[in-house]
C-alpha cells in the first residue's frame, strides 16, 4: 500500500512523535548527569495521604490528584520520579502498546470515541447519503472489519502487481513501473509530494525526498550493534516472500538481494541529524538539471505520468541519494530490482491482506524491532487505516461529537496570553540587539494560531473518492491515489496558511515554519493539558506550555532560519546568531549527557537530533510561566491560595511533569534514541525546569541538587 509522504522536517515540528512513526523508514521524509541522590533539603510537604485535589475537593479548581505524588522521592533530586513514579508503577504498558503515558491514554480515549463514530457509520452506511463522509467512512471501516472476505482473498489483491514485477526485463521497464506506481499513489524508493518553496513560501513546489529503506536509519545497515536486527530483517524478508509461494531457497536468495540493494541506498542516505540541516532538505533544480543527476530516470517523463506541471523547477532534496538511485537502475541486476520491488509491494500491502501477512509483519516491526508483545485488536488496526485514508473526514465527525465552541474560545484566550508573554520575553532579552529583536517581533506579529479544527468552509472535499462496502484493499488503494493526487495538485498553486496538516482527533500539536502557524488539534485540548474547570496553574502548566512550545519552534534552531512569511532567510545580525548558537550548544551538551535507559549507560540522548524540541520545551515552559504570573496579578487572592497543599507555582510545574508521565519498552526506547527528535519523556519533565530559577524557588531547592543546574551551565535562550 501507499506510504505517507513525509515533507521536509522543517515543515512541521510537533509536540510529540506520532505513536506510529518509529520503525520502518518511509520516503520523506559531557559527563553523565548526576543520578538522583538523597539531599539534605527537605522535599516539599505533600498534602495528607487521604487528600485528593480534585474538582470536587477544591472548589472545582485543580484537576490534580496529589495522592499520585511520591513523598519518598525528593522533588529537588528527581522531579519526574516525585510526580510520576507511583502512576507509572500502577499503570503498566498494555500488551498492544510500546509505551504508556499521558499522551497514550488520551490517544486511547480519542480512539474509543472514533471507534463509536465509525461503528455507527458502518451500521448506517447503506442508508446514508450516497457519497457522504458518513457513508464512505462507514464502508471503509466495514470492509476492513470483514475478516471472512479478507481471509478468502489472501494475497489475490496484489497478484496483478506482482505479475508486473515478474515481467520486468530491463531498466526502462523498471522506470515505467515506478512512474506508474507513483501515479497510483503507491510510491517506492523515494518520496514525492508538495511543500512550500523555501525561498518563496507563497507558492507550493514539488519535493523529491530520499527513502526506500526497510530499517529505521542508515546506521542499521552497517553498524555492528545492529547485526542481529539485520539478520532478523533478512529472515523477515524471506518469510514475506514465502507467503506468496516463493520457495524457501529462492526467498533466501531474494532476501539477500534486497538487503544488498537497501544497503547501497542507505550508504547514500542521510542520518537523522543530517536531515535536520535545512540545506539537506532543499535543493532547487530545473527539470533539465534533475535529469542530468539521474540520466537513467527522466523527471520530465515522471511528472507527465503524475499529471504534474513543473514551472521553473522542484526540490531534488538529496542529490547524492538520487545519484545512487540512478546508478542502481543500471548497475543492479534486474533480478535484484525485482526482489526489492516484490518484497516492498507485499510488505506495504500486508496490513490489508490476510492475517498471516499481518502477523508476519508484526512479528518483525512490532515484536523484534519495538518489543511490543501483542498486535493491536483488529478494530484499532482498521481504525488506523481509516485515519490514514480519510483522517480529516473522520475529523469532521469527531469534532461534531466532542468539541464545543466554548472550549475553542477558552483555548484561543490562552493562546493570546501565552503569545503576549513570548513577545514580552523577546523585547526584554539581554543578549539580542534591537535590530534582530525588531525582526523577531515582525515574525511574532505574523503568527497564525489555529485551534481545534478547520473553520467552516475549510474542510476537505471527499466527493471524488469512491469507497465500496466489500473490498478493503481496493478502498485503501483508491484513498491512496485520491490523497496523493490531492497533495500533488498543490504544486504550482498558492500556499494556503489555513490548511491543516494534522487531524482534529490527533493528540499532538505542531508548528509549521513555512506558513508560520501554530496548530492545536481538538484532541489535545483536554486534561491533563487543558480543562476549563481547572485553575490557571494547571492550564498554564499544561496547554499553556504546549502553546509556548509550538510558538518557540518559530525561534528554535530550524524555525529561526525562517521569517514571518515562511521564507528561509537570515534575519539575524552576525553577533546575535553567534550568541544564539552558543546558548543552544549548552542545551546540546545538557542532553548529550543524559543516559535514559537503565543498565545501558553507553546509550545517550542525541542532543543535536533533539535540539529543536528541547529549545521549544525550555522556551515554552518559561513563556507559559510568565503568562501565569501575569494571570496571577489579576487575582492576587487566588494566586496566594494553596490547593491540595501546593502553591500556584508548584502546581504549574507539577502539571508540566504530569504531561510527560509514562514508560516505554526498552527496544522502543533504544529505537527512539536513534530516530526521534524528541527527548525521552522523563527528561522532558525535568530538563527544562532544571534550567529555571523559578522551579528551584517554587520547591525550595538548593545549589547542588540535581534539579538545580549550576549557574554556568543553566541554559537561557528565549
Amino acid at each position: 500500500m501507499s506510504k505517507p509522504y513525509l515533507k521536509p522536517l522543517a515543515l512541521a515540528v510537533s509536540l510529540a512523535l506520532s505513536l506510529a512513526a518509529c520503525g520502518k523508514q518511509e520516503p520523506a521524509a559531557a559527563p553523565p548527569a548526576p543520578a538522583p541522590t538523597a539531599s539534605s533539603a527537605p522535599a516539599p510537604a505533600p498534602a495528607p495521604a487521604a487528600t485528593t485535589a480534585t474538582a470536587a475537593a477544591d472548589a472545582g479548581k485543580s484537576i490534580f490528584d496529589v495522592s499520585e505524588l511520591d513523598p519518598k522521592i525528593n522533588a529537588c533530586q528527581d522531579f519526574n520520579g516525585f510526580v510520576n513514579d507511583k502512576w507509572v508503577a500502577a499503570n503498566p504498558i498494555p500488551a498492544d502498546q510500546t509505551s504508556w503515558g499521558a499522551f497514550n491514554k488520551l490517544a486511547e480515549d480519542s480512539l474509543n470515541t472514533q471507534h463509536t463514530i465509525v461503528e455507527a457509520a458502518a451500521k448506517n452506511a447503506a442508508t446514508a447519503k450516497p457519497g457522504s463522509i458518513e457513508q464512505q467512512i462507514g464502508y471503509l471501516y466495514q470492509s476492513g472489519m470483514n475478516d471472512a472476505a479478507i481471509e478468502k482473498a489472501g494475497f489475490d489483491p496484489i497478484k496483478p502487481k506482482l505479475a508486473e514485477i515478474d515481467g520486468l526485463k530491463n531498466s526502462a521497464g523498471i522506470v515505467d513501473f515506478l512512474d506508474k506506481s507513483y501515479a497510483e499513489g503507491d510510491g517506492m524508493v523515494f518520496g514525492f509530494g508538495s511543500g512550500a518553496d523555501f525561498h518563496d513560501a507563497t507558492k507550493q513546489i514539488g519535493y523529491a525526498m530520499e527513502g526506500g529503506l526497510g530499517l529505521p536509519t542508515k546506521d542499521y545497515y552497517t553498524k555492528p550493534e545492529y547485526k542481529s536486527l539485520r539478520d532478523a530483517y533478512v529472515a523477515y524478508i524471506a518469510r514475506t516472500l514465502e507467503l506468496t509461494g516463493v520457495s524457501a531457497a529462492d526467498a533466501k536468495t531474494q532476501a539477500a538481494a534486497v538487503m544488498k540493494f537497501e544497503t547501497a541506498l542507505a550508504a547514500a542516505s542521510l542520518a537523522p541529524t543530517e536531515m535536520r540541516n535545512l540545506d539537506n532538505q532543499y535543493h532547487f533544480v530545473s527539470v533539465a538539471a534533475a535529469d542530468k543527476v539521474t540520466p537513467n530516470f527522466s523527471w520530465q517523463k515522471f511528472f507527465k505520468t503524475q499529471g504534474v506541471t513543473i514551472d521553473k523547477g522542484f526540490s531534488l532534496s538529496q542529490p547524492k541519494f538520487f545519484a545512487e538511485f540512478n546508478k542502481l537502475l543500471t548497475s543492479a541486476p534486474v533480478s535484484e530490482w525485482q526482489a526489492y520491488l516484490r518484497f516492498h509491494t507485499i510488505d506495504d500491502a500486508s496490513s490489508a491482506l490476510s492475517e498471516n501477512f499481518r502477523a508476519n509483519k508484526f512479528d518483525f516491526y512490532g515484536k523484534t524491532l519495538a518489543g511490543q508483545p501483542q498486535q493491536k485488536p483488529r478494530w484499532k488496526q482498521v481504525l488506523s487505516a481509516v485515519n490514514g485514508a480519510m483522517g480529516m473526514g473522520l475529523g469532521e465527525l469527531y469534532v461534531a461529537k466532542v468539541f464545543t465552541p466554548e472550549a475553542k474560545q477558552r483555548a484561543e484566550e490562552l493562546v493570546t496570553n501565552v503569545r503576549d508573554a513570548l513577545k514580552n520575553r523577546i523585547e526584554n532579552l539581554d543578549w539580542m540587539s534591537a535590530a534582530t529583536k525588531a525582526k523577531a517581533i515582525e515574525k511574532w506579529n505574523k503568527f497564525l494560531p489555529k485551534i481545534g479544527y478547520p473553520d467552516k468552509g475549510e474542510w476537505r472535499d471527499w466527493s471524488g473518492l469512491n469507497i465500496t462496502p466489500d473490498n478493503y484493499y481496493a478502498n485503501l488503494q483508491a484513498a491512496a491515489k485520491f490523497n496523493y493526487d490531492y497533495d500533488i495538485a498543490h504544486i504550482g498553486k498558492p500556499t494556503d496558511r489555513k490548511e491543516w496538516g494534522m487531524t482534529p482527533q490527533t493528540v499532538n500539536a505542531y508548528y509549521d515554519p513555512s506558513t508560520n502557524t501554530i496548530n492545536f488539534p481538538a484532541a489535545i485540548l483536554q486534561p491533563p493539558f487543558f480543562d476549563a474547570k481547572a485553575d490557571d496553574a494547571i492550564n498554564y502548566g499544561g496547554i499553556g506550555a504546549v502553546i509556548g512550545h509550538e510558538s518557540s519552534h518559530g525561534f528554535d534552531d530550524q524555525g529561526s532560519q525562517f521569517d514571518g512569511d515562511g521564507n528561509k532567510v537570515n534575519w539575524w545580525t552576525k553577533q546575535d546568531k553567534q550568541q544564539f548558537d552558543a546558548r543552544t550548544a549548552k542545551l546540546v551538551q545538557q542532553f548529550d549527557a543524559y543516559t535514559p535507559i537503565k543498565d545501558k549507560p553507553d546509550l545517550h540522548v542525541n542532543g543535536k537530533l533533539t535540539l529543536g524540541e528541547n529549545i521549544a520545551d525550555l522556551g515554552g515552559l518559561n513563556i507559559a510561566y510568565d503568562a501565569l504570573q501575569t494571570a496571577m496579578k489579576k487575582d492576587p487572592a487566588e494566586a496566594s491560595e494553596k490547593i491540595g497543599g501546593y502553591t500556584e507555582d508548584q502546581r504549574f510545574f507539577l502539571n508540566w511533569a504530569r504531561v510527560w508521565r509514562g514508560s516505554m519498552r526498552e527496544k522502543t526506547a533504544i529505537l527512539r534514541l536513534n530516530v526521534d527528535p524528541h527527548s525521552p519523556m522523563a527528561l522532558r519533565a525535568m530538563g527544562a525546569p532544571s534550567n529555571m530559577p523559578a522551579f528551584a524557588s517554587a520547591f525550595q531547592c538548593k545549589a547542588g541538587d540535581a534539579m538545580v543546574r549550576p549557574a554556568d551551565k543553566q541554559v537561557k535562550i528565549w
